[in-house]
C-alpha cells in the first residue's frame, strides 16, 4: 500500500512520516513523482487548499493522497497570517523572513495580547475524487525571540503555555501528540487503516 503525501516541505514531510509510521505503509513525497503539477494554493480557507491539493495529486498519481494546509492565526492580527502563513513575507517558505515580519507586526503588543493558534486541515483523496477532511488546532502565545531547533516555520516563536516551551523546543513525541497536525492526523488514521484493510 502506497500513500502520497502532497508536499515538498521537508519539515512537514518528516512530521507526517513519523505520525504515519504505525500504519507500516510506503509513504511517497512529491519529490518522488515525475513532473507533478504545481497546485496554486488560492483557496480562502485551509480546507479549500488541502482538498484542491489532495484531489489534484491523487488524480495525477493514481495513489491515495494526503495533503494538508495549515498555518498560524494571531487573534490581535485578525487571524493573520492565516492561509498566507507560508508566504507572509512575500516569498514562499522563507521561515526567517516570515518570523521577522510577524514580530514586526506584533512589536507594539504585550505577550498576553499575543494569543494565537496553529490550525491544520488534512484532506485524504482517492484517485476517483472522493475526499475526506479532518482538522486540528493548538493554542499558544507568540514570544519575542526564536527558541528551539526541533521545528520549522513559526514553531520557534509559538509558546505552548502548559509546557513553558516553544513548539521547536518540544521533543518530537510530545509535539506530534499535541500539535495541530498531530491532532488532525490522529483523527484520520482510522480511515486510512480501513482503506488499507479494504484494499488488501
Amino acid at each position: 500500500m502506497k500513500l502520497l503525501v502532497a508536499t515538498s516541505n521537508q519539515g512537514k514531510l518528516r512530521e507526517l512520516k513519523q505520525l504515519l509510521a504505525p500504519l507500516h505503509i510506503e509513504v511517497l513525497s512529491l519529490d518522488q513523482l515525475a513532473d507533478p503539477p504545481v497546485v496554486e494554493e488560492d483557496g480562502a480557507t485551509f480546507e479549500d487548499n488541502a482538498v484542491k491539493k489532495a484531489q489534484t495529486l491523487a488524480r495525477f498519481s493514481g495513489l491515495l493522497t494526503l495533503a494538508d494546509d495549515s498555518g498560524l492565526c494571531v487573534n490581535v492580527l485578525d487571524g493573520a497570517p492565516g492561509v498566507y502563513s507560508a508566504r507572509y513575507a512575500g516569498e514562499q517558505g522563507d521561515d526567517k523572513a516570515n518570523n521577522a515580519r510577524l514580530l514586526q507586526e506584533l512589536q507594539a503588543t504585550s505577550l498576553k495580547e499575543r494569543k494565537a493558534f496553529f490550525q491544520c486541515c488534512i484532506a485524504l483523496a482517492r484517485p476517483d475524487g472522493r475526499c475526506t477532511t479532518v482538522e486540528g488546532r493548538v493554542d499558544g502565545l507568540i514570544i519575542d525571540e526564536e527558541r528551539g531547533s526541533n521545528g520549522f516555520g513559526y514553531d520557534p516563536l509559538f509558546l505552548v503555555p502548559e509546557y513553558g516551551k516553544t513548539m521547536a523546543e518540544l521533543p518530537a513525541d510530545i509535539k506530534n501528540r499535541i500539535s495541530h497536525r498531530g491532532q488532525a492526523l490522529k483523527r484520520l488514521l482510522p480511515l486510512i487503516e480501513n482503506i488499507i484493510q479494504t484494499e488488501i
